[in-house]
């Protein structure tokens, strides 16, 4: 269950080749990956990217979260979305594959979380790309996955298969 590509954040990531590897559709999840899980808006850097990156791919938001949380996201960057997406399963792939009509081969999954964001890719078949989080608050659920997350990363890390902060791709 390793990502494909591991990297300190969204703005680390080498768009231009997923580009040349044939990505057209980047699929961000929201809550620390585009920014904090207490912001309402979305942050400056975050909106350059996003809007610099709209030139060549398809971007779109999956979060776990409400509507009333990732619709701020979606209308300022005037991106589509889904919400409640339930990741790790893979519902919501597949409707944004069969409503934009891509291939797996053009979809990345980027996400902060390797039991939610992670899993859902590889679930899917499409490659994954983990981020360290945006911040350091998360919602209780997500703190619970971060423990159940630690202890999957340290049984890498004792196998020499992953090393937090060490990143690849």
């Amino acid at each position: 269950m390793l990502p494909d590509i591991y990297k300190k954040s969204i703005y680390d990531i080498d768009y231009v080749k997923l580009k040349k590897e044939g990505i057209t559709c980047l699929i961000f999840d929201l809550d620390n990956t585009l920014g904090n899980v207490n912001q309402m808006s979305v942050p400056l850097k975050t909106r350059k990217l996003i809007k610099n990156l709209q030139k060549d791919f398809l971007v779109l938001i999956i979060s776990n979260n409400f509507k009333t949380r990732i619709k701020p996201y979606l209308e300022t960057l005037g991106v589509g979305g889904v919400s409640f997406a339930l990741k790790p399963f893979n519902f919501s792939l597949i409707k944004i594959k069969r409503n934009y009509k891509l291939s797996k081969k053009e979809m990345v999954i980027i996400g902060d979380q390797l039991i939610t964001d992670v899993l859902c890719g590889k679930s899917f078949n499409i490659k994954t790309i983990l981020v360290d989080p945006y911040g350091d608050n998360d919602y209780r659920i997500t703190k619970l996955n971060r423990i159940l997350e630690n202890f999957i990363l340290n049984r890498y890390e004792k196998k020499g298969k992953f090393k937090r902060g060490v990143y690849y791709g």
